[in-house]
C-alpha cells in the first residue's frame, strides 16, 4: 500500500516505518525533524514538512494517492503539557485536524493513530480495558483523547476505517541497533536509568516510595518498541482485509515497579548509579496495567519480546551506539 507516516523520524514511528518497509509497502516520512532524525527512516521517502502549514500538507497530499495514514506526530511530555497546554492542543489536537481535512478531502480510506494509556487518566482498576471511561488528568491526554474523537467522527461521517492504538510504556530499541529513541531530554525510566550507565547523568529519581506495590513504587506496562510496532503492520493488514475499524490497548498485560526497573539495568550493565528517592509526582497512578486480550483476538497480535532483561538489553545496546548514529555513522 501506498502509505503516510507522519513522525516516522520519531522513535515509534522509525520503527514502525522499518516493518512497513520490510512488509513491501511504499512509504512517504512526513516530519518536521524536531524530535525525529533523517538517520532514523529506513525506508520510503522523508518529506520535511509540518502538518501545522496547510501548503505542506496539501502538496505531499496532492503528489502522492495515499491509501492509508499512519499518525505518530505529536508531543508526549505531560509535565510540559501542564506547563505549556497550547503547545499540545495545536500540535497534538489541531494539527490532527489539519491531518483529517487532507484525509477527508483526498479520500484515503484507513488510518491508524498512536494514541495513549494516558486517556485514562486515573482509573479504579489496576487492569484496563478499552472501555474503561476516559478521563485524562494531564493536556497530553485529553489532546489525544480529542483527536481520537475526531478520527472517530470522521469515520462515522464517511468512508474512513481507523484503528486506534493506546500505547502503555513503550521502551526497548531495535534488537540490531539499527535505530531506537534518540529524543534529547527523555523521561522515559529505561531511557533515563541507560543514560545513568552512560554517564550521560549523575544519577537519577524515583518519585514515590508509598504506593500500595509490591515495593511501594509505581508499576507500569512496558512493552518494547517492536512488538508495538508490529501491531501498526497487522492493524493496516486486518483493515485493508476487511476488518473493522477498533481501539486497541497496547501492553503485555503484566507490570515491574519502578525499583525492579533499576534493579534489572543494573544487572544487566553491570554498574552502579545514584538513585535518590523522593516524593510522588502530582497524577502518577499507583499501577497501570493493559487488558490486551483485544489486541491478540481483533489481529492475531502475540508479542515477541515479552522480557523485561530483553527490552533493557536493547536500550543499552541503543545507548552505546547513539553517539554514532547522531553523526550519522
Amino acid at each position: 500500500m501506498k502509505v503516510l507516516v507522519t513522525g516516522g523520524a520519531g522513535y515509534i514511528g522509525s520503527h514502525v516505518v522499518r516493518q512497513l518497509g520490510e512488509a513491501g509497502h511504499d512509504i512517504i516520512v512526513f516530519d518536521n525533524l524536531s524530535t525525529g532524525y533523517p538517520w532514523a527512516v529506513t525506508y520510503g521517502e522523508l518529506v520535511v514538512g509540518d502538518l501545522s502549514n496547510p501548503d505542506d500538507l496539501e502538496a505531499v497530499f496532492a503528489n502522492h494517492q495515499f491509501e492509508a495514514v499512519l499518525h505518530f506526530a505529536a508531543n508526549i511530555v505531560v509535565p510540559e503539557s501542564v506547563e505549556n497546554p497550547l503547545k499540545y492542543y495545536g500540535n497534538n489536537t489541531r494539527n490532527t485536524l489539519n491531518l483529517l481535512e487532507k484525509v477527508q478531502k483526498y479520500k484515503v480510506p484507513y488510518m491508524v493513530f498512536s494514541s495513549t494509556a494516558a486517556v485514562y487518566g486515573m482509573p479504579e482498576n489496576t487492569v484496563i480495558t478499552e472501555d474503561t471511561p476516559l478521563a485524562p488528568i494531564n493536556p497530553y491526554g485529553a489532546s489525544k483523547m480529542m483527536s481520537e474523537r475526531m478520527i472517530q467522527d470522521l469515520a462515522f461521517a464517511s468512508g474512513l476505517k481507523y484503528t486506534i492504538l493506546r500505547y502503555f510504556n513503550v521502551a526497548g530499541a531495535d534488537l540490531e541497533s539499527r535505530i531506537g529513541q534518540a529524543t534529547p531530554a527523555a523521561t522515559h525510566l529505561i531511557k533515563v536509568a541507560c543514560e545513568c550507565v552512560q554517564d550521560l547523568r549523575e544519577g537519577m529519581s524515583v518519585f514515590g516510595t508509598d504506593y500500595e506495590t509490591r515495593d511501594g513504587t509505581c508499576i507500569r506496562d512496558y512493552i518494547h518498541v517492536d512488538d508495538l510496532a508490529k501491531a501498526h503492520v497487522m492493524a493496516l493488514d486486518v483493515m485493508s482485509k476487511g476488518g473493522e475499524s477498533n481501539i486497541l490497548n497496547c501492553g503485555y498485560g503484566r507490570g515491574f515497579t519502578v525499583r525492579e526497573v533499576i534493579d534489572v539495568v543494573k544487572k544487566i550493565s553491570g554498574k552502579e548509579f545514584p538513585v535518590e528517592e523522593v516524593g510522588r509526582r502530582a497524577g502518577d497512578p499507583g499501577a497501570l496495567i493493559a487488558k490486551n486480550d483485544k489486541i491478540k483476538q481483533v489481529l492475531g497480535w502475540e508479542p515477541d519480546h515479552d522480557d523485561l532483561e530483553v527490552i533493557v538489553k536493547s536500550a543499552l545496546d541503543w545507548e552505546a551506539v547513539l553517539p554514532e548514529r547522531r553523526q550519522g555513522n
